[in-house]
């Protein structure tokens, strides 16, 4: 190899630095060993790297392109080191992580906070997507898993359950409905609801209980995060259907939950793609998924 790792070194702290000196400073290396390098490195490659004007080195035309390559290569060799380090220190890298919203709340954040804390090494990147964008970011490997808060549906994803929830009502403190140990569809009916829209899943699954029911759906307000449906609630613009994990992820003290007489099963999945290699660290992460949830089960 012609062009030696030392001298793309020096060749680069010279063209950062403008100068043998600061390049002798930037590396800790006396001014006639760099000196001696950068004419050995123009030799080598039969390139003339610099132009001496009034004792200054200006970069050539070939010089400026060569440091463009060379400035590259030596950050991914920079990249590369740090990796070498973090093997030596344990597991590193970044882990990509989607959540659906309300699973976002409570459950991830808790999972989230033992894994840096086991992995200190190993960045999270955690971001929020609606169960209608989550499969494109599994297989498009933008994230590494998904934790849903429903199972997908699609022939190159796998699903692992892991969890079980409801849907809830959410009413204020003092509403009418507060008094009733649990609430059926027929109840809600009376009321001013506040609903999931129909294009999403949890409207769909609304719905479907209340056709099933035999009672009609009249929402008022439609909302695709359940979140703001219990703001809704708290500014007092009606009566929610919700699920349990979000509101177990939010302190409302002006806030009560009732179970429905109607069961509306959740199914919270771990998504990965059927194409998964293992090279991540989804694994790690899913395991202590299984972990939390478990121990947060009575008599566990």
């Amino acid at each position: 190899m012609k062009f030696r790792l030392r001298q793309m070194e020096v060749f680069r702290a010279v063209m950062l630095t403008g100068s043998i000196s600061g390049a002798s400073k930037l590396l800790f290396t006396s001014q006639p060993a760099i000196s001696r390098i950068v004419s050995h490195t123009e030799q080598t490659l039969g390139l003339s790297l610099f132009s001496r004007i009034k004792g200054k080195l200006v970069p050539t035309p070939e010089g400026e392109a060569l440091f463009r390559e060379v400035d590259e290569f030596y950050k991914q060799a920079l990249r590369v080191d740090d990796f070498a380090r973090g093997l030596a220190a344990g597991p590193s890298g970044t882990l990509n992580i989607a959540s659906s919203p309300c699973l976002s709340r409570s459950l991830v954040p808790r999972v989230v906070t033992r894994f840096v804390q086991r992995y200190p090494n190993i960045r999270v990147n955690l971001r929020t997507t609606l169960l209608a964008g989550m499969a494109q970011e599994v297989l498009s490997n933008t994230v590494d898993l998904a934790v849903s808060v429903l199972p997908l549906e699609h022939p190159n994803l796998r699903m692992e359950p892991f969890t079980e929830g409801r849907m809830v009502c959410v009413v204020p403190r003092g509403h009418e409905l507060a008094q009733m140990a649990s609430v059926a569809i027929g109840d809600l009916a009376r009321f001013t609801l506040i609903a999931h829209h129909p294009s999403i899943a949890f409207g769909q699954m609304v719905t479907a209980a209340f056709r099933q029911a035999g009672v009609p759906l009249v929402s008022r307000v439609d909302i695709h995060e359940t979140d703001v449906a219990c703001a809704l609630v708290r500014a007092g613009a009606g009566i929610a259907m919700v699920d349990q994990f979000t509101v177990e992820g939010m302190a409302w003290n002006d806030l009560l939950v009732l179970p429905l007489a109607d069961e509306i099963r959740l199914v919270p999945s771990i998504v990965r793609s059927a194409f998964d290699n293992g090279q991540t660290h989804a694994d790690k992460f899913a395991e202590l998924l299984r972990e939390t949830v478990a121990g947060g089960r009575p008599g566990s």
